[in-house]
C-alpha cells in the first residue's frame, strides 16, 4: 500500500478520489485549504489545511510520500471567465521543484479535455461555442501546467476527464490514450476517482494523457 498525497481533496475530484484511496487500502494525506472540513473520518487520512501555493507547505506535506495526485479545480465565475486563473500552471511548477529536492517520483494530474494537444477534440458545440466562450484562458493555464509536468522529468499521467457529473461509480468508464479516439462526453467524479487510485499501482500508462468518459 502507498503513502499518498492528494491535493486539493476537500471536494469533487479530490474528495472522491480520498475514499476511493482509503477503500483501496491506502494511507492519505489530504490536502486543501479547508482540510479540517473534509467530510472523512479514517485511522489512514490525514487533513491539512494549506494553500498548493505556498512552497513551504508543500515541501512539508510531501515528507515519507510515494505518489502526488493533484486535482485541483476553481470555482465558475465571469471574472474566471475573462481574466482566467495561474493557480494550475503556479501551484504545478511549485510541486514538481519540491518532489525532485524530495526525490518523490510518481505524479498523477487532473486537467481536463481541452487542455494540452486534446484541444479541438470536443465536437463542434463545445469547441466552437463552449470553450472559446467559457473555457480558453482557464485552459490556457492548463496548456502550461502540462507543459510543466511533461517536462518535469518525474513518471507522470496527465488525467483529461471529460464533462463531470456527481454520480455514483460505475466502474465501468473508457480510458482513451489514442488521439484519434478523443472526443466529448462526460464521466462521475467517483469514476474519475476510481481511474486515478488505480494509477497509483499501475505504471502501464506513466508519461501518458488519457482521456476519460463513460
Amino acid at each position: 500500500m502507498a503513502n499518498g498525497l492528494i491535493i486539493g481533496a476537500s471536494r469533487g475530484i479530490g474528495l472522491e478520489t480520498a475514499r476511493a484511496a482509503l477503500r483501496a487500502g491506502h494511507s492519505v494525506r489530504a490536502l486543501a485549504r479547508s482540510g479540517a472540513g473534509i467530510p472523512i473520518q479514517d485511522a489512514k487520512l490525514t487533513k491539512v489545511s494549506g494553500n498548493a501555493l505556498d512552497p513551504d507547505t508543500i515541501r512539508n506535506v510531501l515528507r515519507d510520500i510515494d505518489v502526488v495526485i493533484q486535482t485541483l479545480g476553481v470555482d465558475f465565475s465571469p471574472r474566471l471567465v475573462f481574466e482566467g486563473t495561474k493557480l494550475f500552471s503556479e501551484s504545478t511548477r511549485i510541486l514538481v521543484d519540491a518532489m525532485k529536492a524530495a526525490g518523490v517520483k510518481r505524479l498523477i494530474t487532473v486537467t481536463g479535455l481541452g487542455a494540452g494537444d486534446s484541444r479541438g477534440h470536443g465536437g463542434l458545440l463545445y469547441d466552437a461555442v463552449v470553450f472559446p466562450l467559457l473555457l480558453k484562458r482557464v485552459y490556457d493555464d492548463k496548456d502550461v501546467q502540462e507543459w510543466i509536468v511533461r517536462s518535469s522529468g518525474l513518471d507522470w499521467t496527465i488525467v483529461r476527464p471529460g464533462l463531470l457529473k456527481d454520480s455514483p461509480a460505475t466502474g465501468s468508464y473508457r480510458v482513451l490514450t489514442a488521439s484519434r479516439d478523443w472526443r466529448f462526453g462526460a464521466i462521475s467524479r467517483a469514476d474519475v476517482a476510481d481511474f486515478l487510485v488505480r494509477q497509483v499501482d499501475d505504471r502501464t500508462l506513466i508519461s501518458t494523457t488519457p482521456l476519460l468518459i463513460s
